[in-house]
């Protein structure tokens, strides 16, 4: 994912960084306005892993968890004292995601299980597996993505695959773990959108893309879904007494995987990020925001959590600027029953 850069490097104001990064394509180019999310109380700014509490006894997913902040969410929490299940598509990646995970934390309790977002069926599957398997689940932590690839590609349900992997499979997992959170005393879901959300709206004539594919605005539309998805199912879990926080994260800027996966390094967004790549910031670092939210006591559902600086591309942890539209309840509530229907997923009803 795309993570956060440094807020205290001089060193980029001095050498015009500042300007290079406000032409570097979407997720460098959105200009943020003051926010909405006042209402919220603000994070310590400073909060980092080590003032995470214990985690032990807590069951956690991570989707994603085999590279990037997946990577550094799933090691943190096992360093906490988590049980964690990281779920992805590559058993060998998650193997080795494991191996490198133990090196650090020999007493990890990690696991791997295969999941493919974009297919619905493999996402049930999973929701089954678990539901055998695990006695509860205290958090989950929807992360995996997919960013703008070149060419539009279609799911095995026939979704656009940005839609189906970054939202719609998101939507269904949750759906299918329900079951399980409910169980935890304080289950969280944490949802991760990006600045992109910025430069997105939600088409809902063509949430597809069939008229005309543009990569990076198929992928803002997906995040912004993602964010809209977080505070609607914080109203419904409170309107139907499920006892679920749920709160969403979004790490700024900094080069993972994604680009490579997604535009590709040699596309023009790919040489900009290339050239920046040393004054991006880590994955762990990006991870901070994410981490807050699936651990934090004071972390609040219904919450956007993310970096404070210049376009909230990077800085210390704060209150995330919440779009217009990812406010606006009725829009995601049409959002929320468009999906189930197309998934052929349903949530419980409201009030039971």
């Amino acid at each position: 994912m795309i993570n956060v850069l440094r807020t205290r490097n001089t060193r980029m104001a001095r050498s015009g960084w500042q300007s290079r990064l406000a032409a570097c394509g979407v997720l460098l180019s959105c200009v943020i306005a003051v926010g909405s999310a006042a209402a919220q109380s603000s994070p310590q700014p400073d909060w980092n892993p080590a003032d995470m509490p214990s985690q032990k006894g807590r069951i956690f997913l991570v989707t994603g968890g085999t590279s990037g902040m997946g990577y550094e969410d799933a090691k943190t929490l096992a360093a906490a004292g988590a049980q964690v299940v990281i779920a992805a598509r590559n058993p060998q990646r998650g193997q080795e995601a494991i191996d490198r995970i133990k090196q650090e934390v020999p007493k990890a309790q990690v696991q791997f299980e295969s999941v493919d977002l974009s297919d619905l069926s493999s996402v049930r599957a999973l929701g089954q597996r678990l539901g055998t398997t695990l006695p509860r689940l205290d958090g989950l932590i929807n992360n995996a993505a997919i960013m703008a690839p070149p060419e539009r590609g279609t799911s095995a349900d026939g979704l656009e695959m940005q839609f189906a992997t970054n939202y719609a499979g998101h939507f269904v997992l949750t759906a299918e773990l329900l079951p399980l959170l409910r169980k935890s005393d304080s289950p969280r879901v944490v949802t991760l959108s990006s600045i992109a959300v910025h430069r997105g709206s939600i088409n809902f004539d063509d949430l597809q893309f069939t008229q005309a594919y543009e990569p990076m605005l198929t992928y803002a539309q997906s995040k912004l879904a993602c964010l809209m998805f977080a505070f609607e199912l914080q109203r419904r879990s409170d309107a139907a007494g499920w006892g679920i926080q749920s709160l969403a994260a979004h790490p700024g800027v900094a080069v993972t995987e994604l680009v490579a996966r997604g535009p590709g390094l040699e596309s023009e967004q790919g040489r900009q990020w290339s050239a920046m790549r040393e004054h991006l910031q880590t994955a762990t670092q990006g991870a901070v925001p994410t981490l807050y939210a699936a651990t934090a006591p004071e972390a609040q559902g219904g919450a956007y959590y993310g970096p404070t600086g210049p376009n909230e591309m990077a800085g210390p942890l704060g209150l995330a600027t919440v779009p217009p539209l990812a406010s606006d309840a009725a829009a995601a509530a049409r959002l929320w029953t468009i999906t189930e229907e197309i998934t052929g997923t349903r949530f419980p009803a409201r009030g039971r």
